[in-house]
């Protein structure tokens, strides 16, 4: 059984985590020992979860609509509802976490993606469909919150982006693995089989969390330093850093009796600051319009004169490109930085979207033009997974301070998917009124936002300890220089 071993010190809003990679002593080149790299891995593994539901569903919904004879209205509920038990999740994720720990969090979502799986797998009406997604939602809330967050607490230095930057990745892999055995099921119509196939690596994943260790500044914070010493010394692998991060922890700790964070956001305006950066980042990352290409990219390449097949086949493609692009971007994230990775992301997504809209407005035909609007909706991928897809949970991570860490996590996480709600349960009903090439259009302006608000208010946070934007960020520097 998973234990509730890694504790924090509770407050009615949520827990407020002391995170090691605060440490204000350089941490050693790795960037932490092998345990520590260990167990983010395994924490990291929650987003192979998350990316595979979303690959599985785009297959499977055409089947799904087939057979239950659902209309599109019904369809973008099947995909959305999943986003509604994902805004509970999350939004419950601090406060179980807080209470019960990291490890028994992250078990309890896999537990529920299992059972939500094998719901619609089994689901003789669409409402078991509904019920199922929403389990799967609220585990996948519970996970977006969690992996990141647990993370950022085992890991300091490099490490940090890097290993932030690996759940996204496997994102990634999973919507190809789910685009995979949608495109291999796809021919005999084994809808049932697709959706099913989550309870595999659910399985495996809360095996995982059994060897997750506790976080060595919760057990601080709960008063056990000698297991937060042993903790950590297994983490990094050497004593003497070790003992510097503990002595950080013991010093933060008494700071002062933490406040909720709804206290917090009331009375420190540089917390409200960082709250709403975190919110802004996580909403222009969905109306940059990815989950509307990953979650209906069959559907709008059906829509473009693709058979049934070869849009499956087709969607495969962008998977991959998807996923090969993530692994690129665990090394770009710490060789090029936040700012400019992020910037670059947006003004190809902008380019491809804009060269989609202008496909699609003018109806063009022909293999040239269905080629043409294949190579736009890759490069937008691409464009995405290398710097607006990993990069904004890697900011929200980083920018928040100790006190209301969870807090304003659980806000970026929390607007994150209502908006990813609110986009993909409108697409199909916005095309069916403005039509394909406006909707790309739309999407296209709105990374040229984007970009001006990377601009404007996003910092440069690589390789700078978490400890020293706490400090800029209190001392009301400029959002965009917190990380200077």
């Amino acid at each position: 059984m998973l234990q509730p071993a890694d504790q924090s010190v509770a407050s009615p809003h949520g827990a407020v985590p002391v995170t090691p990679a605060t440490a204000g002593s350089p941490p050693p080149s790795s960037g932490a020992g092998g345990g520590a790299a260990r167990a983010a891995l395994t924490t990291a593994c929650a987003g192979l979860l998350v990316g595979l539901d979303t690959g599985l569903i785009a297959e499977a919904l055409g089947f799904i609509g087939r057979d239950f004879h659902a209309s599109a209205r019904a369809q973008e509920w099947v995909v959305s509802v999943l986003m509604v038990g994902a805004l509970l999740g999350s939004g419950g994720a601090g406060v179980f976490s807080s209470r019960f720990g990291r490890r028994l969090a992250l078990g309890t979502a896999t537990l529920l993606i299992g059972l939500g799986a094998l719901l619609c797998a089994t689901a003789g009406l669409i409402g078991q469909i509904l019920l199922g997604r929403f389990l799967i939602g609220t585990a996948i809330g519970i996970c977006t919150f969690t992996a990141p967050l647990y993370i950022s607490e085992l890991t300091t230095g490099r490490m940090r982006g890097t290993m932030v930057t690996t759940f996204s990745m496997l994102q990634s892999a999973g919507i190809l693995l789910g685009y995979l055995a949608g495109g291999i099921l796809s021919g005999g119509g084994h809808w049932r089989l697709m959706v099913g196939l989550p309870v595999i690596p659910a399985a495996l994943l809360f095996m995982g969390c059994a060897f997750l260790p506790s976080s060595p500044s919760w057990l601080a914070a709960k008063g056990r330093f000698g297991e937060a010493r042993k903790v950590l010394r297994s983490l990094r692998g050497d004593e003497a850093t070790a003992d510097r991060e503990l002595d950080n922890i013991r010093r933060e700790l008494g700071a002062g009796k933490p406040a909720g964070g709804f206290a917090l956001l009331r009375t420190k305006p540089f917390f409200r600051r960082s709250v709403a950066l975190g919110i802004g980042l996580q909403i222009m990352q969905q109306l940059t319009g990815i989950n509307v290409v990953m979650y209906y990219a069959p559907k709008i390449l059906e829509g473009a004169h693709f058979g049934t097949s070869a849009a499956a086949w087709a969607t495969v493609m962008v998977g991959a490109v998807n996923a090969v692009v993530g692994v690129l971007a665990i090394f770009m994230v710490s060789r090029w930085g936040r700012r400019p990775l992020l910037v670059t992301s947006c003004v190809i997504m902008a380019v491809a979207l804009a060269a989609a809209g202008v496909i699609e407005g003018m109806h063009l035909q022909g293999p040239g033009a269905v080629l043409a609007l294949m190579a736009a909706l890759l490069v937008f991928v691409a464009g995405f997974g290398m710097g607006a897809g990993p990069l904004v949970w890697t900011l929200c991570s980083e920018i928040q301070p100790i006190e209301g860490r969870d807090f304003g996590v659980a806000c970026s996480t929390l607007a994150n998917w209502g908006m990813d709600w609110a986009v993909s349960n409108t697409f199909l009903s916005i095309v069916s009124v403005a039509g394909a090439g406006w909707t790309f259009a739309g999407f296209s302006v709105m990374n040229v936002v984007f970009v001006l608000f990377t601009l404007a208010l996003v910092p440069e946070t690589r390789d700078v300890p978490l400890d020293v934007i706490e400090q800029h960020l209190e001392a009301g520097r400029p959002l965009r220089e917190i990380g200077r």
